[in-house]
């Protein structure tokens, strides 16, 4: 089973990291949950990092806010592929972390996903394990049919609501 390390800069992101666990959660991937400061426990990061692989992670997920250096410091320290989700703030609504977790150097790639988007990391990381594993991809595959199943529903619940109300006029 394919397994993925979620690692929050605070216990203070939970909450918003927390639609990230639940879906890969659904999609049958283990996810551990760490905290762990890029600024705080650096060395905490660093072990971890360089030992994620060997531990069996397959894709690591940071999600932190303000400065926001965790998903960085991590990808820095392995070559296992490195999510960040950088957290909404108070300061700059998340623009200060978006710009942290994405502006890294050529070399060390972290991909980025929205502020706040716990969800697609967890979805961008189950894309990378589908690569080599086809019953996940089959699973990816009926998930975006459920999506697709779900905006067709709002929509023919739209359009009922909108010809019950018209009666004569135009929308």
């Amino acid at each position: 089973m394919p397994k993925v390390a979620v690692i929050l800069g605070s216990a203070s992101d939970w909450d918003a990291a927390r639609p990230c666990v639940d879906t890969l959660r659904s999609l049958g991937i283990a996810a551990d949950v760490r905290v762990m400061s890029a600024h705080r426990t650096p060395q905490d990061v660093a072990v971890f990092a360089q030992g994620a692989r060997a531990a069996g992670y397959s894709v690591l997920i940071a999600a932190a806010g303000k400065a926001a250096h965790l998903a960085g410091a991590v990808a820095a320290r392995t070559t296992l592929p490195v999510i960040g989700i950088p957290m909404q703030s108070s300061l700059m609504g998340g623009l200060d972390a978006l710009l942290s977790t994405a502006q890294m150097p050529a070399g060390i790639p972290v991909a980025t996903v929205a502020v706040g988007g716990a969800e697609n990391a967890a979805l961008l990381a189950a894309q990378i394990l589908a690569v080599t594993d086809a019953s996940l991809a089959d699973t990816l595959e009926e998930h975006r049919r459920r999506l697709a199943r779900a905006v067709a529903d709002a929509d023919a619940a739209l359009q009922t609501r909108l010809q019950g109300g018209a009666q004569g006029g135009s929308t």
